[in-house]
Parts: structure tokens; sequence; C-alpha cells
């Protein structure tokens, strides 16, 4: 195959069809010993996944009486910490292994300066969350926050991947011009900023992104005839995917049917979706795109899977997750709470209306799982992908009640290759910047070169709390 040599495939290997079809392959054990011949490929294939996902406008748990109740924080530090039933985070029990809680650590960064920004936390908060910087208040194109953390690891471990990096979001972000509270809709837009002036578009629409990871076509109008035609994908390139298990062990074509199966039902589901809506039938998101599921879980769970296949295939190793937008006004029937997301965050301290924000903030967090069942489940050499990846977690916002930016709540999950051990509740010292733990994350990802970010003032140890005790 002109893709094989000695029977040693590539790292990065694509099938070729016809109509611009390029089908990346996931790792397989015929990659390992063209890899070895490599250290910097060796290096390379071995690097660490970043996934951040931003959750906006905080939690229930971060209000006085939420925290008393242990909405969010265990009330112990250390290993031996309880996650109650009434927690946002008692779906993510089975995975306490992969997790690590970071308690108490603040994002003044988002906070407002001066008299002319109160009031305009919605509008900063999203840009603060991955940078960590002060976002100038304008609405004209001298936008500026700074660098935020996926870009930096992108800029420096991400440039040998056909994409740098991958930016994703589920909510509407095509707002044009100012936002109010003279800030421009840039900061609300995007969590990933390549430099302090360059927010990132973010990818809304699964077909879009299906499309960015298995070229389909050369041109819009050749991936609109495709699609007309109900033709898989995975129909162009049948001849090269028979040659290739020619040349492949039993474990590796059975890795390579599995990967192939999911890809399909990906295509099958991103098709159901826009059949289901251009079907003529009343859309509970009427101007979202055809591809865009009305269904929040099951939008988050299609570009959870999305993401996963651009790990696996190595397409990128960076993604960015933007989950909503702090002033939203959806609702999650799901959750068993009816009431419009925003207006309950502003729950007054009452506490039914507090838990009944705690009940969304439950069903969203608990969309984690899934991706964590999906990333455990990619098998890459010796280990899963779980265990190599870091998914960052958090939100710039603690109280939405009162658009409090301190104790803000953030995890951490996966082993990152090595760098976390799980199992833990680390509670920071009162006053400790969110960006401490970014600082420290930034060096064990080997970027040893950042000196600070944001508002860092130190490094937030995540390896270690102190002994177990009530936090």
């Amino acid at each position: 195959m002109h893709f094989i040599t000695g029977k040693q495939m590539e790292r990065r290997t694509f099938l070729r069809g016809a109509m611009g079809a390029a089908v990346a392959l996931p790792f397989l054990d015929a990659m390992v010993a063209a890899k070895a011949t490599r250290s910097t490929g060796a290096a390379a294939a071995d690097r660490t996944r970043l996934i951040c996902v931003e959750e906006v406008h905080g939690l229930a748990g971060c209000n006085k009486w939420g925290a008393s109740r242990f909405l969010y924080a265990p009330e112990t530090t250390g290993s031996n910490f309880t996650i109650t039933a009434d927690s946002a985070l008692s779906s993510l029990e089975p995975y306490r292994e992969h997790m690590t809680i970071v308690s108490n650590t603040d994002v003044r960064m988002a906070e407002a300066f001066t008299a002319p920004e109160i009031g305009g936390d919605h509008f900063r908060s999203s840009a603060v969350f991955l940078t960590q910087s002060h976002p100038k208040q304008t609405q004209g194109s001298d936008i500026w926050a700074g660098t935020s953390f996926d870009q930096m690891y992108a800029q420096h471990f991400g440039q040998g991947t056909p994409m740098p990096s991958m930016q994703f979001c589920i909510e509407s972000l095509d707002q044009a011009g100012g936002c109010t509270y003279n800030y421009s809709c840039a900061y609300t837009d995007s969590i990933s900023w390549a430099s302090p002036n360059e927010p990132l578009p973010m990818i809304r629409d699964p077909r879009v992104a299906f499309d960015m990871l298995f070229g389909t076509g050369g041109s819009e109008a050749d991936r609109t005839n495709r699609r007309k035609t109900r033709r898989s994908i995975l129909d162009f390139i049948q001849g090269e995917v028979a040659d290739v298990r020619k040349e492949l062990g039993n474990g590796d074509k059975n890795r390579l049917d599995r990967y192939l199966t999911h890809v399909r039902e990906i295509e099958r589901r991103i098709q159901a979706i826009e059949a289901r809506n251009t079907s003529g039938e009343a859309r509970a998101l009427p101007d979202a795109p055809a591809g865009v599921p009305d269904s929040f879980q099951e939008h988050m769970r299609l570009m959870f899977d999305l993401q996963v296949l651009a790990l696996e295939t190595d397409m990128t190793r960076i993604i960015s997750f933007k989950t909503g937008r702090d002033a939203q006004n959806r609702s999650f029937p799901e959750s068993g709470v009816n009431l419009p997301f925003h207006p309950t965050s502003h729950h007054g301290d009452r506490e039914d209306r507090i838990m009944d924000f705690n009940k969304i903030n439950k069903f969203r967090v608990g969309q984690i799982p899934y991706l964590l069942d999906r990333l455990k489940a990619v098998q890459e050499g010796d280990g899963n992908l779980l265990e190599k990846t870091l998914v960052v977690w958090g939100s710039p916002m603690a109280d939405p009640n009162v658009h409090n930016h301190r104790r803000c709540p953030l995890m951490l999950f996966g082993h990152a290759n090595g760098l976390l051990k799980g199992n833990l509740h680390i509670k920071a010292a009162d006053a400790t910047p969110m960006a401490n733990v970014f600082l420290t994350l930034a060096h064990g990802l080997g970027m040893e070169d950042v000196k600070s970010f944001g508002d860092s003032n130190g490094e937030q140890s995540v390896t270690q709390a102190a002994p177990a005790t009530v936090a």
C-alpha cells in the first residue's frame, strides 16, 4: 500500500476516496514499530490531549446556603470525600478515580474594575475563563483579552496535527456588533483566544465538524450533492478499507471495524437530525441549523463523540467546548425543572429556587460522564484516551444570583499521562486565583517557559491536598 512501508503504518494515515473523502485512522498496533523508530514521533503520539469545557453562570453549590448543603464542593478534602445525593456532581461518582476537584479558587479578572463595567459580568465571563485576563470594555474592533490556555498549548504542541485545535459550542454564537454594557459580542462568542485580540470561531453544527474531520468533498456544492445521495463517507473508501485490512493483525482488524462502525453511527445520527429538522415539523430551536439537535443532551453527546473522534485520529489534540451562554433563557425539561435557565439562576437566596437551579446544574454536569465513557472506551497502545487526556471543566462565575466570581467551580478529569492522580478534593487557600491552577497545569503539560498566566501569583497543587479535613 502507498501508505505502508514494511507493513508499518504512519501514525496519521488517511484512507482517501472519491469526492474528496479522507478518513483518518485511529491508533493501531501496526503503527507502533514505525512510531518507535522516530523519537520525536513517539513523544508526539503520546502527547497529552486537552479538552477545556466551560460551564456557564456558576452553580447552585457556590451560593452560601448551597455550599452548606455541599451541592458542589464536598465537605472534606483529600481522597475520602463524599459526594452527596443532591450534589451537582452526583453523576460523577463512578469516575472519582479520574476526578480532581479544586474548590475555592477565584476568577477576579471577570469582576468589574471600573464603574462603567458594573453589570457587564455576562459579557466578560466567557472571555476570562481560559485567559484569566480582564477584557477591555469596547464595542469596537480594539477588543483585548488574553491568549487562552488551550491556545497556548496549541502553539506549543498542536502544530504537528492537521488542525492545531478545534472549538465547539452548543448555543447560537452568531451575534454581530456590540452586546450590552458596551462590550463587543466577541467576548461572549468564544472561550478560545489565539492572541489577546483574536478570538477563534466555534463550531455549533455537528455537520460542519464532521465535514472538517472527514474531507467530504472539495466544495460546499460537492458536500451538498453527496448528502442528497444519502451515501455514507465510508462508501467512498470501501476499496481502501479492504486493502488495509489485509495488512493488519486480528486485533487491529477488530479495532478498525469498531472505529468505522462508530464513524458510520455518528454520520447516521447527523443525517437523522437533518431529516427531522427539515421535515416541516415545528422545532424547539427554529433558528438553529438543520444539523443542530433541539435536544440539549443529544447535541452534547454528538459533539462529545465528534471530539473523541478528532482526538482518536490525531486530527487534533486540543479542544475547547462552550456549553451555553450566561444569559440564555433555554429550559431543560429533562432536568425535572421547566423554568428557563437564566431567571432560575437568579434565585434570590430562596432555598426552593436554589434547589431548582441545582436540578438544572445536575442535568448539565450529568453530560460529562458520557464524554469520560467515550474516552475510556478508546484503547491506544497500553492505555486508553481517558488516561492520556486532561479534561478541564469549570466556570468563571460562582454564585450567579449576585454575579459573584469568588470560589468558582473547577474540576479536572483524566490522568493526563500521569500528571493527575484523581480521587482527590483540593480546597485552595482563600483568595487563590484560578489562574494558579492553570499555571500548574501549563508546567505539568510541558510549557515550562510559561512564567505566569493571567492574574496568577504562584502555583496551586493538583496532586496533593492538606490532610483530610472538613472543608
